[in-house]
C-alpha cells in the first residue's frame, strides 16, 4: 500500500510535475492540426482557471464540463483542479432528460460548455431546475498570459465525480478523491499497463468515460507520454487512421468498438505495428472476440474491470500473462475476493459476488445512504459483478447479479449467448437479457444487428452450440443497441423494448 501525502492536488501529480521535470516542451496533446506541448496545456489550464474564478469557482465547488475532445476539455479538467474545484463531466450527445437529471443532482457552481452543444445544454437547464454560470467556449483557447497557483487541497478532498455505469438502472454520482485519481495512476497505468514516456496513446471512448480520462490523459501524462485526442465520431476509420499517422502504442478500447474493427473490412489492411498493446474494459470481452481480434492484428488484448466507485480499473492482464476469457488478476495494490450473500469468502473456482478494496474507494453515494450502506462496507465495495477466482488468482466474471438469467432452476450468463450469436457470420453485435413470460418466468431474449438473416436461423445456431434452456425466446432485430451515458449496452433500455 502506498503511503500518500495529507495534502495532495492532481493537477500538481499529473500535470505540473511534468514541468519541474523538464518536460515543458515535451508533447503532451496530439491533435489534428497542431501538436500541444505540457507547457501549453499548463497555460491554457491557468487560462480558464483564472476565467473560472472569475465566476466564482473556488474550493469543493462543483464545475461542469460539456466539450468534446481536445485542449480546451484538457484545459477546464485541469484548471477545476488547480482551483480546488471539482469537475464533474457530461456526455454532450446525452438526451436533454439525462443531461438535466446529471445537472440538477451536482447543484454545480458553473459549467464549461461548447458553443456547440449551448443550445441542447441550455435547453436541459431549463428543464432541470438548477442553473450553473456559464463559460462558452470554442475550439481554440486564447491565452491571458495568468499563471494561477494550485490550491493546496487534502488528499481526500473530491476532484472529480463519476456516475456508475447505469447499466441495469439510473447512475449514481460517485465523488473521487485526488489520492484516488492519483493512488490508480501509479498502481495501474504506471505499474500494471507499464506507461513511459514515449508512449503515445489514443482511446475509442471519449473523455467524459471515466476509464478515458484515466488510460488516455491522467496516465499517460504522470510519465510525460503523449495523447491522441480528436473531438468526432470514434469510428474505427477514424481510430486507424490517427495509430497510423501518430504511430500509437497504446489503444484504449472497449469490446463493442473491437467488433467493430473486426467486421470493418477497410481496417483489415490498416498498420497496426506501432501498438505495443491494447487495452479494453467497461463491458465483458468474450473470448471469441480476443482470439479474432489477436489473429487478425497480433496485438495483444489486455482486459480488466474497474468501476466507478473505485475510480478506475483494478483487475487486468498484463503483458505476458493473458489468460483469454478471463479478467487477469488483481492490481498489485489492491484485494480482492469472492463472497456468499452472508459476506463470506467462497472456495477458488466458486462464483461469488465481487468485494474489493483499496485506496482508491470512494466514500459512497451521493445523496444515497440506503444504495451507500448496501455497496460500501467499511473498507471494502460491494457491487453487482459475480466473479470466481482461480488457484493462480485469475478472475472470471460470471456476469452481473441484476442481468444472470435463471431458466427451469439453471443460472447461466447472457454472454455465453451472446458470444455464440457473434460466431454467427451474419451477426455484428448482440445483447441479451431475460424478460418474463406471460406465466411470470424469466426468459432469455436478444437483440440483434445482424444482416440477411432469420430469427429461427439464429435460435437454431444457438440451439447446436448450447444447452437448450440457454436459447433465446425471441430475437429482435435493431439497426443499433442503446447505450448508457457512457456508452455501454443498455440492458434496461432492452428490457423495456422487450415488454
Amino acid at each position: 500500500m502506498i503511503t500518500w501525502p495529507e495534502r495532495l492536488n492532481v493537477d500538481r501529480f499529473l500535470l505540473r510535475d511534468r514541468l519541474d521535470e523538464g518536460l515543458g516542451d515535451a508533447t503532451a496533446l496530439l491533435l489534428d492540426d497542431c501538436a500541444v506541448s505540457y507547457a501549453e496545456v499548463d497555460a491554457a489550464a491557468s487560462t480558464i482557471g483564472a476565467m473560472l474564478g472569475d465566476l466564482g469557482v473556488g474550493p469543493q465547488d462543483r464545475a461542469l464540463i460539456v466539450l468534446p475532445d481536445g485542449l480546451a476539455y484538457v484545459a477546464a479538467l485541469f484548471g477545476i483542479f488547480r482551483l480546488g474545484g471539482v469537475a464533474i463531466m457530461l456526455n454532450p450527445g446525452l438526451t436533454v432528460e439525462g443531461m438535466a437529471a446529471i445537472i440538477r443532482t451536482s447543484r454545480a457552481s458553473a459549467t464549461v460548455v461548447h458553443a456547440d452543444h449551448l443550445a441542447l445544454y441550455r435547453e436541459a437547464v431549463r428543464s432541470g431546475e438548477w442553473q450553473p454560470q456559464e463559460l462558452v467556449v470554442d475550439d481554440t483557447v486564447r491565452l491571458s498570459g495568468s499563471d494561477l497557483a494550485t490550491v493546496d487541497t487534502a488528499a481526500t478532498d473530491p476532484a472529480l465525480w463519476l456516475f456508475s455505469g447505469g447499466t441495469t438502472g439510473s447512475p449514481k454520482a460517485v465523488p473521487q478523491s485526488h489520492r484516488s485519481l492519483a493512488n490508480t495512476t501509479q498502481l495501474y497505468g504506471r505499474g500494471a499497463l507499464g506507461l513511459k514516456g514515449d508512449d503515445v496513446t489514443i482511446a475509442v471512448p471519449k473523455l467524459y468515460f471515466g476509464y478515458a480520462t484515466g488510460s488516455n490523459l491522467f496516465f499517460p501524462f504522470s510519465v510525460g507520454a503523449s495523447v491522441v485526442l480528436f473531438p468526432g465520431p470514434p469510428t474505427p476509420q477514424a481510430i486507424v487512421e490517427r495509430i497510423e499517422r501518430h504511430r500509437a502504442t497504446v489503444l484504449v478500447t472497449v469490446p463493442s468498438a473491437v467488433n467493430q474493427m473486426l467486421s470493418d473490412p477497410d481496417v483489415a489492411a490498416a498498420d497496426l505495428s506501432s501498438l505495443r498493446l491494447a487495452t479494453t474494459a467497461g463491458e465483458a470481452l468474450l473470448e471469441t472476440l480476443y482470439h479474432r481480434w489477436k489473429d487478425k492484428f497480433g496485438v495483444e488484448l489486455l482486459d480488466g474491470l474497474g468501476t466507478a466507485e473505485m475510480w478506475h480499473i483494478f483487475i487486468t492482464n498484463t503483458l505476458g500473462e493473458v489468460r483469454p476469457g478471463t479478467l487477469g488478476r488483481v492490481v498489485p495494490g489492491f484485494e480482492i475476493k469472492a463472497c456468499d450473500e452472508d459476506g463470506l469468502e467462497v472456495a477458488a473456482g466458486e462464483v461469488g459476488r465481487l468485494w474489493v478494496r483499496g485506496q482508491s474507494l470512494g466514500p459512497g453515494y451521493w445523496e444515497d445512504p440506503g444504495q451507500t450502506s448496501e455497496a460500501f462496507r467499511g473498507e471494502w465495495f460491494v457491487g453487482g459483478d459475480l466473479i470466481s477466482i482461480d488457484d493462480d488468482g485469475y478472475v472470471t466474471h460470471r456476469g452481473r447479479a441484476d442481468d444472470a438469467i435463471k431458466v427451469k432452476g439453471k443460472w447461466f450468463r447472457p454472454q455465453e449467448v451472446e458470444s455464440t450469436l457473434l460466431d454467427h457470420e451474419a451477426v455484428r453485435e448482440c445483447a441479451v437479457v431475460a424478460v418474463n413470460d406471460s406465466d411470470g418466468l424469466a426468459k432469455p431474449v436478444a437483440f440483434v444487428v445482424a444482416e440477411e438473416v432469420d430469427e429461427q436461423e439464429l435460435i437454431d445456431w444457438v440451439l447446436s452450440h448450447l444447452e437448450p434452456y440457454k436459447h433465446p425466446r425471441r430475437v429482435y432485430f435493431v439497426e443499433r443497441l442503446p447505450q448508457t451515458h457512457l456508452g455501454k449496452v443498455d440492458r434496461s433500455a432492452l428490457k423495456r423494448m422487450a415488454v
